[in-house]
């Protein structure tokens, strides 16, 4: 089976940055798509970035301070958090659509969710 282990969120004033990681917690084949989402008390999930196809695509909320990125060697997604500002806190989770094997399904994962907290 397939963990997807996310790390990296915390507390941080505004202005800075965090990175998160998201790491497969086994050998894959590949990772399809990748994307991140996060959640903040009583409000609706919201996607955040998105990788597949080649390209990228982000929430226009964070457009220009985020980057998702994804190092296939190390079978792990990253976003990279800058110029944080305190609407961005929330639980961030990342999801990936997955193919273990060669010629094998493709399936999406979830991660457990990191917090971030921005302090202003």
């Amino acid at each position: 089976q397939v963990q997807l282990v996310e790390s990296g969120g915390g507390l941080v004033q505004a202005g800075g940055s965090l990175r998160l990681s998201c790491a497969a917690s086994s050998s894959i084949f590949t990772i399809n798509g990748m994307s991140w989402y996060r959640q903040a008390p009583g409000k609706q999930r919201e996607l955040v970035a998105i990788m597949r196809s080649g390209s990228t695509e982000y929430a226009d909320s964070v457009k220009g301070r985020f980057t998702i990125s994804r190092d296939n060697a190390k079978n792990t997604g990253y976003l990279q958090m800058n110029s944080l500002k305190s609407e961005d806190t929330a639980v961030y989770r990342c999801n990936a659509f997955i193919q273990i094997t060669k010629g094998g399904p493709v399936f999406s994962y979830w991660g457990q969710g990191t917090q971030v907290t921005i302090s202003s």
